[in-house]
Protein backbone atom coordinates (compact mmCIF):
# COMPACT_ATOMS: atom_id res chain seq x y z
CA UNK A 1 0.00 0.00 0.00
CA UNK A 2 1.37 3.40 -1.00
CA UNK A 3 0.61 5.99 1.69
CA UNK A 4 -0.39 9.44 0.50
CA UNK A 5 1.65 12.19 2.06
CA UNK A 6 -0.02 15.14 3.74
CA UNK A 7 2.26 17.99 2.72
CA UNK A 8 0.02 20.96 3.54
CA UNK A 9 -0.48 22.15 7.10
CA UNK A 10 1.68 19.35 8.54
CA UNK A 11 4.70 19.73 6.31
CA UNK A 12 7.11 17.23 4.81
CA UNK A 13 7.93 14.45 7.23
CA UNK A 14 4.56 14.56 8.95
CA UNK A 15 2.21 11.58 9.26
CA UNK A 16 0.63 10.05 6.18
CA UNK A 17 -2.86 8.63 5.72
CA UNK A 18 -4.65 6.26 3.37
CA UNK A 19 -8.35 5.46 3.66
CA UNK A 20 -9.42 2.06 2.33
CA UNK A 21 -13.14 1.55 1.70
CA UNK A 22 -14.88 -1.80 1.90
CA UNK A 23 -17.99 -2.62 -0.09
CA UNK A 24 -21.49 -1.90 1.17
CA UNK A 25 -22.95 -3.79 4.09
CA UNK A 26 -26.65 -3.16 3.69
CA UNK A 27 -29.50 -5.59 4.18
CA UNK A 28 -28.87 -7.09 0.76
CA UNK A 29 -25.27 -7.93 1.63
CA UNK A 30 -23.51 -5.43 -0.62
CA UNK A 31 -19.79 -5.92 -0.74
CA UNK A 32 -19.42 -5.51 -4.51
CA UNK A 33 -17.72 -2.12 -4.26
CA UNK A 34 -20.94 -0.12 -4.55
CA UNK A 35 -23.11 0.94 -1.64
CA UNK A 36 -26.73 2.00 -1.56
CA UNK A 37 -28.29 4.97 0.21
CA UNK A 38 -28.82 4.10 3.88
CA UNK A 39 -26.14 1.39 3.75
CA UNK A 40 -23.28 1.08 6.20
CA UNK A 41 -19.95 2.02 4.62
CA UNK A 42 -17.00 0.40 6.36
CA UNK A 43 -13.25 0.52 5.97
CA UNK A 44 -10.01 1.56 7.60
CA UNK A 45 -8.04 4.76 7.93
CA UNK A 46 -4.40 3.64 7.80
CA UNK A 47 -1.88 5.97 9.38
CA UNK A 48 1.90 5.97 9.26
CA UNK A 49 3.93 8.14 11.63
CA UNK A 50 6.41 10.60 10.27
CA UNK A 51 9.79 11.72 11.56
CA UNK A 52 8.55 12.30 15.11
CA UNK A 53 5.72 11.25 17.38
CA UNK A 54 2.53 13.33 17.21
CA UNK A 55 -0.77 13.60 19.04
CA UNK A 56 -3.67 12.75 16.74
CA UNK A 57 -6.56 14.93 17.88
CA UNK A 58 -9.20 13.49 15.53
CA UNK A 59 -9.77 11.71 12.24
CA UNK A 60 -12.85 12.76 10.28
CA UNK A 61 -14.41 11.48 7.07
CA UNK A 62 -16.38 13.85 4.87
CA UNK A 63 -18.82 12.88 2.13
CA UNK A 64 -18.43 15.35 -0.71
CA UNK A 65 -20.16 15.88 -4.04
CA UNK A 66 -19.62 17.87 -7.20
CA UNK A 67 -22.75 20.00 -7.54
CA UNK A 68 -23.98 22.39 -10.23
CA UNK A 69 -24.90 25.89 -9.10
CA UNK A 70 -26.83 28.39 -11.18
CA UNK A 71 -25.50 31.93 -11.44
CA UNK A 72 -27.83 34.71 -10.32
CA UNK A 73 -26.22 37.37 -12.51
CA UNK A 74 -27.45 38.46 -15.91
CA UNK A 75 -25.09 36.08 -17.67
CA UNK A 76 -26.79 33.11 -16.06
CA UNK A 77 -25.26 29.68 -16.64
CA UNK A 78 -23.93 27.13 -14.19
CA UNK A 79 -20.67 26.17 -12.56
CA UNK A 80 -19.50 23.29 -10.41
CA UNK A 81 -18.69 23.44 -6.73
CA UNK A 82 -17.66 20.94 -4.09
CA UNK A 83 -20.19 20.45 -1.29
CA UNK A 84 -19.65 18.52 1.94
CA UNK A 85 -22.95 16.84 2.76
CA UNK A 86 -22.00 14.70 5.77
CA UNK A 87 -19.12 14.49 8.24
CA UNK A 88 -18.16 11.74 10.68
CA UNK A 89 -15.45 11.76 13.36
CA UNK A 90 -14.13 8.17 13.35
CA UNK A 91 -11.16 8.29 15.71
CA UNK A 92 -8.55 10.32 17.53
CA UNK A 93 -7.22 11.05 20.97
CA UNK A 94 -4.07 8.93 20.67
CA UNK A 95 -0.33 9.27 20.14
CA UNK A 96 1.14 8.14 16.82
CA UNK A 97 4.78 7.23 17.23
CA UNK A 98 7.62 7.89 14.82
CA UNK A 99 7.17 5.54 11.86
CA UNK A 100 4.30 3.74 13.61
CA UNK A 101 1.59 2.19 11.50
CA UNK A 102 -1.94 2.09 12.84
CA UNK A 103 -5.30 1.17 11.31
CA UNK A 104 -8.47 2.87 12.55
CA UNK A 105 -11.59 0.93 11.49
CA UNK A 106 -14.85 2.76 10.84
CA UNK A 107 -18.49 2.10 10.06
CA UNK A 108 -20.72 4.94 8.94
CA UNK A 109 -24.23 5.13 7.53
CA UNK A 110 -24.80 6.94 4.24
CA UNK A 111 -27.62 9.50 4.14
CA UNK A 112 -30.75 8.13 2.51
CA UNK A 113 -30.68 10.94 -0.07
CA UNK A 114 -27.16 10.07 -1.24
CA UNK A 115 -27.41 10.19 -5.07
CA UNK A 116 -26.73 7.21 -7.29
CA UNK A 117 -23.50 7.35 -9.31
CA UNK A 118 -24.17 4.25 -11.39
CA UNK A 119 -26.89 2.00 -12.75
CA UNK A 120 -26.09 -1.67 -13.36
CA UNK A 121 -22.40 -0.87 -13.17
CA UNK A 122 -22.56 1.93 -15.74
CA UNK A 123 -21.53 5.43 -14.55
CA UNK A 124 -24.08 8.23 -14.60
CA UNK A 125 -21.54 11.08 -14.52
CA UNK A 126 -22.19 11.90 -10.85
CA UNK A 127 -19.06 12.63 -8.78
CA UNK A 128 -19.00 11.65 -5.08
CA UNK A 129 -16.03 11.13 -2.80
CA UNK A 130 -14.91 10.35 0.74
CA UNK A 131 -12.30 12.78 2.02
CA UNK A 132 -10.16 12.14 5.09
CA UNK A 133 -9.34 14.98 7.48
CA UNK A 134 -6.53 14.48 10.00
CA UNK A 135 -5.93 16.88 12.90
CA UNK A 136 -2.52 16.68 14.56
CA UNK A 137 -1.18 19.06 17.24
CA UNK A 138 -3.43 21.96 16.29
CA UNK A 139 -2.98 21.55 12.51
CA UNK A 140 -5.46 19.86 10.22
CA UNK A 141 -5.12 18.63 6.68
CA UNK A 142 -7.71 17.35 4.23
CA UNK A 143 -5.63 14.86 2.37
CA UNK A 144 -6.74 11.45 1.15
CA UNK A 145 -9.71 11.52 -1.26
CA UNK A 146 -11.41 8.36 -2.50
CA UNK A 147 -14.24 7.94 -5.03
CA UNK A 148 -17.57 6.74 -3.66
CA UNK A 149 -19.71 4.50 -5.86
CA UNK A 150 -23.43 4.39 -5.04
CA UNK A 151 -26.06 2.17 -6.64
CA UNK A 152 -29.79 2.98 -6.59
CA UNK A 153 -32.09 1.56 -3.97
CA UNK A 154 -34.14 -1.42 -5.22
CA UNK A 155 -37.30 0.67 -5.55
CA UNK A 156 -35.39 3.39 -7.41
CA UNK A 157 -33.92 0.79 -9.73
CA UNK A 158 -37.40 -0.64 -10.36
CA UNK A 159 -38.71 2.80 -11.35
CA UNK A 160 -35.75 3.43 -13.68
CA UNK A 161 -36.13 0.04 -15.31
CA UNK A 162 -39.85 0.68 -15.80
CA UNK A 163 -39.05 3.91 -17.64
CA UNK A 164 -36.71 1.90 -19.85
CA UNK A 165 -39.37 -0.71 -20.55
CA UNK A 166 -41.73 2.09 -21.59
CA UNK A 167 -39.19 3.31 -24.15
CA UNK A 168 -37.74 6.28 -22.31
CA UNK A 169 -34.08 6.94 -22.97
CA UNK A 170 -31.39 8.24 -20.64
CA UNK A 171 -30.12 11.70 -21.52
CA UNK A 172 -28.07 12.85 -18.53
CA UNK A 173 -27.83 13.12 -14.76
CA UNK A 174 -26.44 15.79 -12.49
CA UNK A 175 -26.66 17.26 -9.00
CA UNK A 176 -28.36 20.62 -8.57
CA UNK A 177 -27.75 22.90 -5.60
CA UNK A 178 -30.98 24.02 -3.89
CA UNK A 179 -34.21 22.61 -2.47
CA UNK A 180 -37.42 21.39 -4.06
CA UNK A 181 -40.28 23.14 -2.31
CA UNK A 182 -42.91 21.09 -0.54
CA UNK A 183 -40.79 17.97 -0.17
CA UNK A 184 -38.96 16.32 2.70
CA UNK A 185 -35.56 17.04 1.15
CA UNK A 186 -32.72 17.15 3.70
CA UNK A 187 -29.50 17.49 1.67
CA UNK A 188 -28.52 20.87 0.17
CA UNK A 189 -28.76 19.45 -3.35
CA UNK A 190 -30.84 16.97 -5.33
CA UNK A 191 -30.19 14.64 -8.24
CA UNK A 192 -31.88 15.11 -11.60
CA UNK A 193 -32.06 12.26 -14.10
CA UNK A 194 -33.15 13.51 -17.50
CA UNK A 195 -35.11 11.12 -19.71
CA UNK A 196 -36.09 11.40 -23.36
CA UNK A 197 -39.68 10.41 -24.19
CA UNK A 198 -40.73 7.53 -26.45
CA UNK A 199 -42.85 8.32 -29.55
CA UNK A 200 -46.06 7.92 -27.55
CA UNK A 201 -45.19 11.00 -25.48
CA UNK A 202 -42.84 12.91 -27.78
CA UNK A 203 -45.68 15.16 -28.95
CA UNK A 204 -46.35 16.32 -25.40
CA UNK A 205 -42.95 16.57 -23.69
CA UNK A 206 -39.35 17.32 -24.62
CA UNK A 207 -38.01 15.46 -21.62
CA UNK A 208 -38.92 14.26 -18.16
CA UNK A 209 -36.68 15.04 -15.21
CA UNK A 210 -36.76 12.45 -12.45
CA UNK A 211 -35.69 13.07 -8.84
CA UNK A 212 -35.68 10.59 -5.95
CA UNK A 213 -35.78 11.76 -2.33
CA UNK A 214 -35.33 8.68 -0.15
CA UNK A 215 -35.92 8.19 3.56
CA UNK A 216 -36.11 5.15 5.85
CA UNK A 217 -39.86 4.96 5.17
CA UNK A 218 -39.78 5.15 1.39
CA UNK A 219 -39.02 7.34 -1.61
CA UNK A 220 -40.59 10.53 -2.93
CA UNK A 221 -40.61 10.28 -6.73
CA UNK A 222 -40.69 13.72 -8.35
CA UNK A 223 -41.39 14.01 -12.06
CA UNK A 224 -41.02 17.23 -13.98
CA UNK A 225 -42.14 17.50 -17.58
CA UNK A 226 -40.54 20.06 -19.85
CA UNK A 227 -43.46 20.66 -22.15
CA UNK A 228 -43.71 21.54 -25.80
CA UNK A 229 -45.57 24.79 -26.46
CA UNK A 230 -47.08 26.22 -29.60
CA UNK A 231 -46.88 29.79 -30.87
CA UNK A 232 -49.99 30.78 -28.94
CA UNK A 233 -49.51 28.42 -26.03
CA UNK A 234 -46.17 28.69 -24.25
CA UNK A 235 -44.81 25.54 -22.69
CA UNK A 236 -45.02 25.16 -18.94
CA UNK A 237 -43.18 22.98 -16.49
CA UNK A 238 -45.41 20.46 -14.72
CA UNK A 239 -44.35 18.88 -11.46
CA UNK A 240 -45.92 15.84 -9.87
CA UNK A 241 -44.94 13.84 -6.80
CA UNK A 242 -45.61 10.28 -5.73
CA UNK A 243 -44.55 8.35 -2.63
CA UNK A 244 -43.65 4.67 -2.61
CA UNK A 245 -42.37 2.43 0.17
CA UNK A 246 -39.32 0.18 0.04
CA UNK A 247 -41.60 -2.84 0.39
CA UNK A 248 -43.47 -1.86 -2.79
CA UNK A 249 -40.58 -3.03 -4.95
CA UNK A 250 -41.76 -6.65 -4.93
CA UNK A 251 -45.50 -6.14 -5.15
CA UNK A 252 -46.17 -3.50 -7.80
CA UNK A 253 -46.34 -3.74 -11.57
CA UNK A 254 -43.81 -0.97 -12.06
CA UNK A 255 -44.23 -0.63 -15.80
CA UNK A 256 -47.96 0.00 -15.36
CA UNK A 257 -47.35 2.19 -12.32
CA UNK A 258 -44.85 4.47 -14.04
CA UNK A 259 -46.93 4.61 -17.21
CA UNK A 260 -49.84 5.81 -15.07
CA UNK A 261 -47.65 8.49 -13.51
CA UNK A 262 -46.55 9.80 -16.89
CA UNK A 263 -50.07 9.69 -18.33
CA UNK A 264 -51.39 11.60 -15.35
CA UNK A 265 -48.67 14.19 -15.71
CA UNK A 266 -49.35 14.70 -19.42
CA UNK A 267 -53.15 14.47 -19.28
CA UNK A 268 -53.47 16.88 -16.38
CA UNK A 269 -51.22 19.33 -18.12
CA UNK A 270 -53.45 19.19 -21.18
CA UNK A 271 -56.61 19.47 -19.07
CA UNK A 272 -55.39 22.31 -16.84
CA UNK A 273 -52.73 23.89 -19.02
CA UNK A 274 -54.85 26.93 -19.78
CA UNK A 275 -55.13 27.54 -16.03
CA UNK A 276 -51.46 27.05 -15.25
CA UNK A 277 -49.80 29.64 -13.08
CA UNK A 278 -48.33 31.47 -16.02
CA UNK A 279 -46.74 34.70 -14.85
CA UNK A 280 -47.25 33.90 -11.16
CA UNK A 281 -44.76 32.85 -8.53
CA UNK A 282 -46.90 30.32 -6.70
CA UNK A 283 -47.41 26.86 -8.20
CA UNK A 284 -50.89 25.72 -9.16
CA UNK A 285 -51.95 22.35 -7.79
CA UNK A 286 -54.85 20.37 -9.15
CA UNK A 287 -56.76 17.88 -6.97
CA UNK A 288 -54.73 15.01 -8.36
CA UNK A 289 -51.38 16.21 -7.07
CA UNK A 290 -49.97 17.63 -10.30
CA UNK A 291 -48.27 21.00 -9.87
CA UNK A 292 -47.73 23.57 -12.60
CA UNK A 293 -45.47 26.57 -12.54
CA UNK A 294 -43.88 28.88 -15.05
CA UNK A 295 -41.16 31.42 -14.44
CA UNK A 296 -38.51 32.70 -16.84
CA UNK A 297 -36.14 29.86 -17.57
CA UNK A 298 -38.53 27.27 -16.19
CA UNK A 299 -37.44 27.60 -12.54
CA UNK A 300 -39.70 26.94 -9.60
CA UNK A 301 -39.08 26.29 -5.92
CA UNK A 302 -35.40 25.65 -6.55
CA UNK A 303 -36.11 23.00 -9.17
CA UNK A 304 -34.84 23.73 -12.64
CA UNK A 305 -34.98 22.44 -16.17
CA UNK A 306 -32.19 21.94 -18.63
CA UNK A 307 -28.89 20.08 -18.71
CA UNK A 308 -25.96 20.99 -16.53
CA UNK A 309 -22.26 20.85 -17.42
CA UNK A 310 -21.77 17.72 -15.37
CA UNK A 311 -24.31 15.74 -17.39
CA UNK A 312 -22.77 13.57 -20.05
CA UNK A 313 -23.62 9.88 -20.04
CA UNK A 314 -24.76 8.69 -23.46
CA UNK A 315 -27.66 6.25 -23.60
CA UNK A 316 -29.36 4.33 -26.39
CA UNK A 317 -32.99 4.52 -27.40
CA UNK A 318 -33.63 1.26 -25.56
CA UNK A 319 -33.82 3.20 -22.29
CA UNK A 320 -32.74 2.36 -18.77
CA UNK A 321 -33.60 -1.31 -18.23
CA UNK A 322 -30.85 -3.70 -17.06
CA UNK A 323 -27.52 -2.80 -18.58
CA UNK A 324 -28.74 -0.38 -21.24
CA UNK A 325 -27.30 2.81 -19.79
CA UNK A 326 -24.35 3.63 -22.00
CA UNK A 327 -20.89 3.94 -20.49
CA UNK A 328 -19.58 6.67 -22.77
CA UNK A 329 -18.66 9.58 -20.53
CA UNK A 330 -17.98 12.86 -22.30
CA UNK A 331 -14.54 14.42 -22.11
CA UNK A 332 -15.64 17.30 -19.90
CA UNK A 333 -16.94 14.87 -17.27
CA UNK A 334 -13.74 12.84 -17.38
CA UNK A 335 -11.74 16.05 -16.88
CA UNK A 336 -14.06 17.15 -14.07
CA UNK A 337 -13.72 13.85 -12.25
CA UNK A 338 -9.96 13.95 -12.67
CA UNK A 339 -9.72 17.48 -11.27
CA UNK A 340 -12.00 16.54 -8.41
CA UNK A 341 -9.85 13.64 -7.23
CA UNK A 342 -6.58 15.46 -7.81
CA UNK A 343 -7.52 17.81 -4.97
CA UNK A 344 -9.30 20.60 -6.83
CA UNK A 345 -11.31 21.68 -3.79
CA UNK A 346 -11.75 25.34 -4.55
CA UNK A 347 -15.20 26.57 -3.69
CA UNK A 348 -15.74 23.79 -1.16
CA UNK A 349 -18.77 24.47 0.99
CA UNK A 350 -19.48 22.67 4.24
Amino acid sequence: MVFKRLLGAMGVGGPSVDTVLDGGRGEDGGGDGAVRPGDVLSGQVRLEGGGSAVEVEYIALELIARVETEHADEAGGESGRTVTFERFVVGGGFRLGEGERRAVPFRLTLPWETPATELHGQPLGIVLGVRTELAVAGARDRGDLDPLTVAPLPVQEAVLEAFGQLGFGFRSADLEYGHIGGTGQRLPFYQEIELTPPPAYAHAVNEIELTFLASPAGVEVILEADKRGGLLSPGHDALTRFTVTHQDVAVRDWSAEVDGWVRRLVEHREAYGSHAAYGHDAPYADPYGTHYAHTPGGHHDGHRSGAGIGTAVAAGAAGLAAGVVGSLVAAEVVDEIGDFFEGDDEGDED
